[in-house]
């Protein structure tokens, strides 16, 4: 039996991994926007392209690369958001000050998708979209609820902002 860690130290069981256009370029905005650590960058030959970049956000690690031909044996339907005309995920950041961290991102240059408010599940969350096509949603817990209050948050928030269909 090895002694080998399956998981490897400080990592969660679940990881992101970014497939992105120029992830060199990411990898140092990510660190403006968010405040990343960059922990590992290896470059393909030619140093063009990253083949696997790991950056630490707050606990969380986040694993990056450029997006690859599909000749060069990669899987044919993995493209960044901006080859794929969107993106189907959004992580989210939790921080000690989501203002200022939505500031930060937008400084660096992130879009706002989603000034920050005070959402009814007890958050304060906003969402940002980085150059690279990724959405970004940043939060902070400012009341703790139990499911039954936040059901009935839910409740009172989308009957007062949900269009009812026209008769």
């Amino acid at each position: 039996m090895s002694d080998v860690s399956p998981i490897p130290q400080g990592f969660h069981a679940v990881t992101p991994y970014l497939v992105i256009k120029n992830a060199g370029a990411a990898m140092d905005f990510y660190q403006k926007a968010f405040g990343a650590e960059e922990l590992h960058r290896f470059d393909m030959p030619g140093g063009d392209l990253v083949a696997h970049g790991l950056l630490k956000i707050g606990d969380s690690f986040l694993a990056v690369g450029d997006e690859f031909p599909p000749e060069w044996g990669c899987p044919p339907d993995v493209f960044s958001p901006t080859t794929g005309k969107g993106t189907t995920i959004t992580l989210q950041i939790y921080s000690a000050d989501v203002d200022a961290l939505y500031r930060q991102a937008l400084e660096a240059g992130c879009e706002t998708v989603m000034e920050p408010m005070d959402a009814f599940w007890g958050d304060r969350y906003g969402q940002v979209r980085d150059p690279y096509g990724h959405h970004w949603a940043l939060a902070m817990r400012i009341r703790d609820m139990s499911g039954e209050e936040i059901a009935a948050a839910a409740a009172q928030e989308f009957a007062a902002n949900v269009p009812t269909p026209a008769d």
